[in-house]
């Protein structure tokens, strides 16, 4: 089997969709030729932790630890519901203490590109002696944090290895980079970064295609797009809600916070008492204050159930339960290219999915074209609370379903098998 090195900071027990992607690359490269090896954190700071997601590590495969100092470990002790937050991309834009600005000031300047930098070096040189001794060629380095990358820039520096550098989420123009209050030197350097990376990989791997047109025009280096997937063998099985369940699953950033949803459904809810008796929102995960008060100022709280995090298998369960999976993006042209991972394991689910993010989304274009729901704009009005009230009718009926298609290219094991041929 050809060998390949791995090098990532999410893993399990760590949770939340970054883990997803590489934890089943993994497990399934072996079955296209290649033995891959996997260079994690021996200390890592994660904000969100899923210990059953330890019983989906394959058997057999080489796993590398070294320390990490992390300043997200000193800060907590001090600050640690700030810091948790902040550290899990919850970033309030509203109502901010001067504490909080100072976090986030530090954040972005003093631990440029994020908070994982003083991994770099010393990788650098535990993985130089463990890549000459076991004959590896091959690296792959996964971000955010893009500081994984750096370390995969440096071997490829010294050792001249072939390297693939995986972008889950784009750099400088994600979501929350605008908000962490960086002066001009450091969004340069950030930039500069970025540029480094781009064009010192040999391939780049993207998630999207909105993504690979960004980064074509910073980079010559050839660029694949491999999405994220669903686990098609999931056996679990779970009865559909009697309630009328609109449910999201994973973290609702301030920023998604799509107030023509929840206006059109405190709208139908004062229109249709038997609509008021049936509804429920169930959010599943973090959710940020700024969407918690705009739902309330909506008066959508009677129907809001918050469950926190939950195990991923838990997840998978609600998703099948629910009658429509609620699925938001940011509204704004950065996020055109991001995919939340969510999509395709709500595709697995096989319940209606309803979209809302900005227009010309790469997400809207896939729900659409395999047939798995409806999407949205920020905009949409009347044809968002038809789309709602077709929902609920079918629902009454018992009668609310999908028919997809052209799913199966989504399967994790698919888009291994992409990946594969890319190393």
């Amino acid at each position: 089997m050809k060998k390949i090195l791995v090098i990532t900071y999410y893993w399990p027990p760590a949770g939340g969709p970054g883990v997803q992607r590489w934890l089943k690359f993994v497990t399934y490269l072996r079955d296209f030729g290649i033995d891959p090896t996997v260079y994690i954190p021996e200390n890592p700071h994660y904000p969100i932790q899923d210990t059953s997601l330890l019983k989906e590590l394959p058997e057999g495969i080489t796993i590398l630890k070294h320390p990490i100092r992390e300043p997200y470990g000193i800060a907590g002790l001090l600050f640690s519901r700030k810091t948790k937050r902040i550290s899990s991309g919850i970033i309030q834009t509203k109502k901010q203490s001067l504490l909080e600005k100072a976090l986030l000031w530090v954040r972005g300047n003093l631990f440029i590109p994020d908070a994982r930098k003083n991994w770099v070096k010393p990788s650098i040189a535990y993985l130089s002696e463990v890549i000459e001794r076991e004959n590896i060629a091959t690296i792959i380095t996964t971000g955010p944090p893009h500081s994984v990358h750096l370390i995969g820039h440096g071997l490829k520096e010294k050792l001249q290895l072939n390297w693939l550098a995986d972008f889950r989420d784009p750099w400088t123009s994600i979501g929350y980079h605008k908000k962490l209050k960086l002066t001009k030197k450091s969004e340069q350097k950030h930039k500069d970064l970025e540029k480094m990376v781009l064009n010192g990989a040999d391939k780049l791997i993207v998630t999207s295609r909105t993504t690979k047109i960004e980064f074509q025009h910073l980079s010559d280096t050839p660029i694949s797009v491999i999405t994220n997937g669903y686990e098609s063998d999931y056996q679990g099985g779970a009865d559909l809600d009697e309630s009328f369940t609109i449910a999201h699953i994973g973290s609702l950033l301030s920023g998604r916070n799509p107030k023509n949803l929840w206006k059109t459904l405190s709208d139908i809810a004062r229109e249709n008492a038997v609509f008021r008796t049936d509804l429920r929102l169930e959010f599943i995960g973090v959710v940020s204050e700024d969407v918690l008060d705009t739902i309330y100022r909506y008066e959508l709280a009677p129907y809001l159930k918050l469950k926190g995090y939950v195990s991923h298998a838990e997840a998978l369960r609600r998703q099948q339960r629910a009658q429509v999976l609620l699925l938001v993006e940011i509204d704004s042209e950065e996020t055109k290219g991001i995919i939340p991972g969510k999509l395709y394991e709500y595709m697995a689910a096989k319940r209606p999915i309803l979209a809302v993010g900005p227009e010309g989304w790469d997400a809207s274009e896939i729900v659409e074209d395999t047939l798995t729901g409806a999407a949205f704009d920020y905009n949409s009005r009347a044809e968002l609370k038809a789309m709602i009230l077709a929902y609920y009718t079918a629902y009454k009926k018992g009668q609310l379903y999908v028919t997809s298609k052209d799913t199966e290219q989504y399967s994790r094991k698919a888009l291994t098998k992409k990946l594969a041929e890319l190393v």
